[in-house]
């Protein structure tokens, strides 16, 4: 993010981009995309300006208040290359966002993450005494960096457990098919051991 960021001109202006590129079809008035990118009214109505002034994005009509992806801007693959091509957070980043939510045991991403669109499941969370409420707002925090909304499950440590000796769908999906684990306590390590597991470095 501080990468690009530098390339083009603010991180905020990165996070709105990526909004638009990842929901294309899909209108925002200012209000939306303020609570989406969690920037600021005032800069997100100066970047909207810019970024209409450049065709990257339009209304539908005169009377209309919603933002849509232009999908006739010239350099639209040229920017959705570099702006949802590119790593968009590192561990440590996720890990911060969760840094006092409860007892986390075990984080896995999937999905948006790792360009898995066929995933069910973008992040999975697992511990004890989670303080729910603190997760999701890390996780709209997460949301706001990367542009589209987190598709996630949480549970507590036993439940995880009992779902995925009994074989539970999801849970097995996750495991059974691409995702990367960003935190995993030891104790957990025997249990997980024969899941096809990518560490995010």
């Amino acid at each position: 993010m501080e990468i690009l960021g530098k390339i083009l001109g603010n991180s905020a202006r990165v996070k709105i981009m990526r909004l638009f590129l990842l929901n294309k079809g899909k209108g925002f008035i200012v209000k939306d995309v303020m609570k989406r990118s969690r920037v600021s009214p005032l800069i997100v109505r100066k970047e909207l300006k810019l970024l209409s002034s450049i065709g990257f994005i339009k209304k539908r009509s005169a009377i209309s208040s919603e933002w849509y992806f232009n999908s006739l801007f010239k350099y639209g693959e040229e920017f959705e290359s570099l702006l949802l091509r590119s790593d968009t957070l590192s561990k440590q980043t996720i890990l911060n966002n969760f840094k006092k939510v409860g007892r986390v045991k075990l984080i896995i991403i999937s999905g948006i993450f790792i360009k898995n669109h066929d995933s069910r499941v973008d992040l999975l969370i697992v511990g004890d005494k989670m303080k729910r409420n603190k997760i999701e707002e890390g996780i709209k925090k997460i949301e706001a960096e990367m542009g589209i909304e987190l598709i996630y499950a949480i549970f507590e440590t036993k439940e995880f457990l009992y779902r995925l000796n009994m074989y539970d769908k999801l849970v097995r999906d996750i495991l059974d098919y691409p995702h990367q684990v960003v935190l995993q306590a030891k104790e957990l390590s025997p249990t997980l051991t024969s899941a096809k597991v990518f560490h995010l470095n």
